[in-house]
């Protein structure tokens, strides 16, 4: 297929993108900065991200040159629209209007080009953090106003490619962690374990949903691929370890003690607060054997990933 792909500078967009191109699909991807601004793990992902596809930097979603980019081809097959605006997402003061115009940005006219060049697919990333999305508690609220403007986001999409007799996929993402992810938990259990140190699991009594990235890609690159270009709509949530984060943490420990020979402690605390909702899961199991993936080995790249980052940090 000819695929155009946006945001895969990010963790799971780089994974996504290595899954397609090395199933021989021809990948281009947008880049909403030029190559040199790119800095830190985001900088590595890009630069990898050369060697497998076809990049156009200077490209946002739905602007002129990205108008440009789809006029100039004689035909798409698919339209993957990873891209979203996640500016301070973590704050309570996120930018709902203006996250929900740039994802957005002339879709309209966006897929009238798109169909003149006889795409008749869009897969569009969703999060299990939207409302109303996965399965959970406290009636699967919103997590967050990033989590509100992904939810206004597919909305839109789904509006607009029914209109335009588009078959869209939304594919949603629960927890995923594996190499070239930013720092977050699995970084700092690694840090903390070459460090000598016991990592504290502050939130272990939370029900989350956690997946290998290399595991998400593989079912992202399936449900991509067997999309009809018939007009419609369908869904996947792939599910990975549904399970306590202090069982998960555990789990992380068990497979990374004899891999990195390290005693891999935790000091699990007892939760008190729950400013989140205590359970909020996918609801699609992935059947990794199915899609030739290896759990094992999986386990192996997180270990070699972490000694090499860590080894070379030692050095400096």
């Amino acid at each position: 297929m000819k695929i155009l792909f946006t945001g895969a500078s990010s963790f799971t967009g780089y994974w996504f993108v290595k899954e397609l191109a090395e199933a021989g699909h021809e990948v281009i991807m947008t880049f909403q900065r030029n190559s040199d601004e790119y800095e830190g793990i985001r900088q590595s992902r890009v630069q990898m991200l050369q060697d497998l596809g076809h990049g156009v930097f200077g490209c946002k979603f739905g602007d002129t040159r990205f108008m440009q980019l789809i006029d100039q081809e004689l035909s798409w097959d698919i339209l993957c629209h990873h891209a979203a605006d996640v500016t301070n997402y973590k704050s309570p003061e996120f930018d709902v209007v203006a996250a929900v115009q740039n994802n957005s940005f002339n879709l309209r006219e966006v897929l009238t080009r798109l169909v003149a060049r006889g795409c008749g697919r869009v897969l569009l990333t969703g999060s299990v953090f939207e409302g109303g999305e996965g399965a959970g508690s406290e009636g699967l609220p919103d997590f967050s106003p990033y989590g509100l403007s992904k939810a206004l986001t597919a909305r839109i999409v789904i509006y607009q490619t029914q209109v335009h007799g588009i078959h869209l996929g939304k594919f949603v993402i629960p927890n995923p962690f594996g190499p070239y992810e930013e720092p977050r938990f699995i970084n700092y259990l690694m840090r903390s374990w070459h460090e000598g140190k016991t990592p504290s699991v502050n939130t272990p009594a939370y029900i989350r949903d956690n997946i290998h990235v290399s595991l998400l890609a593989k079912a992202y690159k399936d449900f991509a691929v067997n999309l009809p270009s018939d007009p419609g709509f369908q869904k996947l949530n792939p599910s990975g370890y549904v399970e306590s984060q202090g069982n998960f943490a555990q789990r992380v420990a068990r497979n990374m003690r004899e891999r990195l020979s390290l005693p891999c402690e935790l000091d699990l605390k007892q939760q008190v607060e729950f400013t989140e909702p205590r359970i909020r899961i996918n609801t699609d199991p992935v059947e990794g054997q199915s899609l030739n993936w290896n759990e094992i080995q999986a386990w192996d790249e997180l270990a070699e990933y972490y000694q090499r980052l860590y080894s070379a940090k030692s050095c400096k």
